[in-house]
């Protein structure tokens, strides 16, 4: 399953275990929108990183020190939200690499073995990290060939919902116009030669995300899949006249 991914918005090591267990490789953490703090985000991308799993993190905020910190912890990439035209998005990803390429400031510790970094050690790390800009907003939109061309920007990650709301079309449908939106935001990705990620929760998204050739399909929340386990569970017992 290596190009898919569960979207986890509360830090549960128990979720982690069952979808390490059933093949899942790969997590997007939601720090804008979940109960994640510094201290627990720290804890579980320890955890993630002894059990071998992928993890982007969506940061709370287009801010430097919210971009670094899940870097500085082991995470393996960082998705930015509530990103605006190209100069906005050239400023802030810039926390997302070392200098020369960005500004991210140094600091020791899991990312290093807790020891000293040798020479080549922080240009290894700009390029196992990933920045995501996330297309979510109506500047965003129209810049996104301009910002996926920024050395600091790694891929294309859309926020649909947003997106939709941003541009005037109210709650989010995956309606023509929505895929109008997302075609062109995997077809900037594609002339970069750089990667996009799909949150896909329907098959026709999902299907509409391979089409167009993106790289990693998020395919259910963490409430998305407990809720359908529970329902599963009592159509079940409905089969079974246990319950009415």
């Amino acid at each position: 399953m290596n190009n898919v991914a569960l979207w986890m918005s509360q830090p549960h090591h128990g979720f982690l275990e069952i979808a390490r267990a059933c093949g899942i490789n790969a997590l997007v953490l939601e720090l804008e929108h979940g109960t994640f703090d510094l201290a627990t985000l720290d804890q579980f991308l320890a955890y993630t990183k002894m059990v071998g799993m992928r993890t982007l993190t969506k940061v709370i905020a287009p801010r430097a020190e919210s971009i670094q910190q899940p870097l500085d912890f082991g995470s393996d990439g960082v998705i930015v939200p509530h990103l605006l035209g190209v100069e906005h998005a050239r400023e802030v990803t810039k926390a997302a690499k070392y200098p020369q390429k960005g500004v991210r400031s140094f600091s020791g510790g899991r990312v290093y073995g807790y020891g000293a970094p040798t020479s080549d050690a922080l240009e290894t790390e700009n390029r196992r990290t990933k920045c995501y800009a996330m297309i979510e907003t109506a500047e965003s939109l129209a810049d996104v060939e301009r910002i996926i061309e920024l050395d600091t920007v790694d891929g294309l990650f859309p926020g649909p919902s947003d997106l939709a709301l941003a541009r005037g079309r109210g709650a989010y449908d995956f309606g023509e116009a929505d895929r109008v939106d997302l075609k062109r935001i995997a077809t900037a990705a594609r002339n970069a030669g750089k990667p996009w990620a799909m949150p896909a929760w329907s098959a026709s998204e999902r299907q509409f995300a391979l089409d167009h050739g993106a790289e990693l399909l998020v395919v259910a929340t963490q409430n998305m899949t407990i809720h359908a386990g529970i329902m599963s569970t009592l159509g079940a017992l409905k089969s079974e006249k246990i319950i009415p």
